[in-house]
This record gives structure tokens, sequence and C-alpha cells, in this order.
């Protein structure tokens, strides 16, 4: 992957948006190269709750075991409804849900992120998310936003990205999540 602009960079995380080659570009250069990759350029605003498609939420290992949880990619009441699901919540969803600690271990890892990466969540658990799952995500540009959440104690982002390991270029929107128990939630959802 290329070398990420540095973090000092004049944009700020959500005015930038990742193309194939793992540069963060802000609209308007990201719209100039959209005769060469067209994917790229396509619209990076974040889901609005009026664009939810039926997502389901995440959750926690001790969560009641009562009823169903459904939830949204950036729905409302996250924090709660992460509290309230149970693993086959998270395994309903129609977007990837991955739980991770805060060196970025594994600790859970959702049926359609498996389906997506081609990596079973049996595989995935235990293992490093940024080295060892998703190398092409350990860069200034993803790594750095999580490791910024995380040293803010502030962890709620939403931008475009492009997964570009074990399999053919994938854009994606990616929500970074840290919820009120200090749990960290990768939330994927594919163009």
């Amino acid at each position: 992957m290329a070398s990420s602009p540095d973090e000092s960079s004049p944009l700020d995380a959500d005015e930038q948006t990742t193309s194939f080659n793992g540069e963060a570009h802000d609209e308007a250069s990201a719209s100039a190269s959209s005769a060469d990759t067209p994917q790229a350029a396509s619209p990076r605003e974040e889901p609005s709750d009026d664009d939810e498609s039926s997502d389901k939420d995440a959750s926690s290992e001790d969560a009641p075991s009562g009823e169903r949880v459904d939830f949204t990619f950036r729905g409302d009441r996250l924090d709660a409804k992460l509290d309230q699901a149970a693993p086959e919540d998270l395994n309903r969803a129609d977007f990837g849900i991955i739980k991770i600690d805060d060196e970025g271990e594994i600790l859970f890892f959702n049926q359609y992120e498996s389906d997506l990466s081609g990596v079973a969540p049996e595989d995935a658990v235990g293992k490093n998310f940024f080295t060892e799952i998703a190398p092409c995500t350990n860069n200034r540009l993803f790594r750095g936003r999580f490791k910024k959440g995380l040293r803010k104690d502030d962890l709620d982002a939403t931008f475009t990205y492009t997964y570009t390991y074990r399999m053919r270029p994938t854009l994606v929107t990616i929500h970074l999540y840290r919820d009120s128990r200090g749990a960290n939630w990768i939330m994927v959802q594919k163009f």
C-alpha cells in the first residue's frame, strides 16, 4: 500500500476519502480522479438515518438473552443497543461488525465480515485486526484514526475506505466506535 499522508494533514478526518492507493484526498481531488478510478469517486456522504437498510446492532458477551436487537449502521442509541445485543443479533447484521480491544486484538468477528473478508470468525478471534487480519488498515488513515480516538477517549468516526487485502479493491464505509464500557467496534458497510 502506498505511503499515507502524515497526521498533520490540513484535511480533517471527515473531509478525507481514501482512494485505491491508500492516499487521502479532499472532495475536489477525489472528484478530479473519477475518470481514473470511478469507484473511488462514489458519494462519500455518511449514511443518514433515512438511508438505513434494515441493519442490525452489535453486542457484548454478557448481554441479556431476551428479545432480538435490530439496529442500523449509524442508528440512534447505538451504545444501548450494543449493550443489549446477543452474538446472534451481531451475526444477523447485514454489515460487518468487529469488536477489538485497545491493541487491536479481535474479540468478535461477525458472519457478514467473514463473508466479505474470506476469514472464518474462529480464525479471526484472538488475532490482531490491523496486522494479521486486515494489514491494509495498518496505516494512518485507518489505524491512526482508531489510535487518535482512543487517546482522546472519543472514538466515533465514519469514513470511506477501500479494502485491498485478500480481495479485489472493495469500497466500504467504516464506522469506528467506542462504547461507554470501553469496548471498541469496527463496523463495515460495503457500497
